[in-house]
């Protein structure tokens, strides 16, 4: 496998890549590192992968590249390039998400066409869904999101489906739910928690603290993504969840167990464009994909604990 991954210093795509490596594959990764958190994180999400054999690494806005050397040589490309967040999709910002997350996916997909490419994995997001969808929640239920930010996710896979169905690109979306584990961004709900913790700062809960959410530990979660480059089918949708679906109440008493450390909860109002639930049917993806999550909740949380407090130290 000669992989490109999109979004190669983020958060799953710096995981994508070192495990794609492991597995013998050659990876070409690509990153604009956007303004969206500091890039000296991003960096450090580089520093096991750079000057590995196999490995080479790119610059670049996927809107301005010239893709045709990007994809050249490449069999699958692993698409996880975003502007990630839903509260800060409204308003003026609203530009950069069509431009970074459809703009991009359009460019991308345009460029594959009559490209040998075996499979192209596209990062959605449960945000696809939004909170008319019974839970739990299958790949046949119809999408209705509650954020600009899920609007441009649904936005691409839907360019990922007509291109599949036009052109013929082997196109396989992933509706990821809640990616949590080392190296999550610094916007996400498990990595502003324990930041609160470490700094002696109460944790925030939006709203009445009910609101579940299917968390899905990072290797897990790049698990399914290198899978579907294989066994996927080519036009379908995935739903990737962790299977552990706790409201946020059932979090703080896991991360107090966690941690060790007194927790005190700071209550504010909910947050616009925020799911009240997520729970992931992930029969689809044990079929075709083998995918069966094999990390818990708490165990994930201790994994991410060991690593926030030897970031921070």
């Amino acid at each position: 496998m000669r992989a490109l991954v999109t979004g190669g210093a983020g958060f799953i795509g710096s995981t994508l890549s070192e495990r794609l490596l492991e597995q013998g594959a050659s990876v070409r990764a690509i990153d604009a590192f956007t303004d969206f958190y500091p890039r000296p994180l991003k960096e450090r999400n580089l520093e096991n992968l750079r000057g590995r054999a196999g490995y080479e690494f790119v610059e670049g806005d996927l809107r301005e590249v010239d893709l045709n050397a990007l994809l050249d040589g490449v069999t699958h490309v692993f698409h996880l390039a975003a502007q990630a967040g839903v509260r800060r999709s409204w308003g003026k910002e609203f530009a950069v998400y069509t431009g970074l997350n459809v703009d991009s996916t359009q460019r991308l997909l345009e460029a594959c066409v009559n490209q040998p490419i075996e499979r192209l994995v596209y990062a959605s997001s449960s945000s696809v869904y939004g909170d008319e969808v019974a839970i739990p929640m299958t790949e046949m239920a119809l999408p209705q999101p509650v954020s600009p930010y899920g609007v441009t996710k649904l936005a691409a896979e839907q360019l990922c489906h007509l291109y599949h169905v036009n052109f013929g690109v082997p196109t396989v979306s992933l509706r990821y739910f809640t990616v949590y584990g080392p190296r999550q961004r610094p916007d996400m709900g498990f990595h502003r928690f324990f930041s609160a913790i470490l700094d002696g700062r109460p944790l925030v809960q939006f709203g009445d603290g009910l609101q579940t959410r299917d968390f899905t530990f990072v290797a897990d979660a790049v698990t399914a993504t290198a899978a579907a480059a294989v066994r996927g089918v080519p036009g379908r949708v995935y739903n990737i969840g962790g299977g552990s679906r706790v409201s946020l109440r059932e979090v703080f008493d896991l991360i107090t167990r966690v941690s060790g450390r007194k927790v005190t909860i700071d209550q504010q109002g909910p947050q616009k464009g925020d799911m009240r639930d997520t729970y992931a049917d992930t029969t689809r993806a044990r079929q075709d994909l083998a995918f069966a999550p094999s990390v818990t909740l708490e165990e994930g949380l201790r994994a991410m604990w060991r690593w926030m407090e030897a970031t921070k130290a």
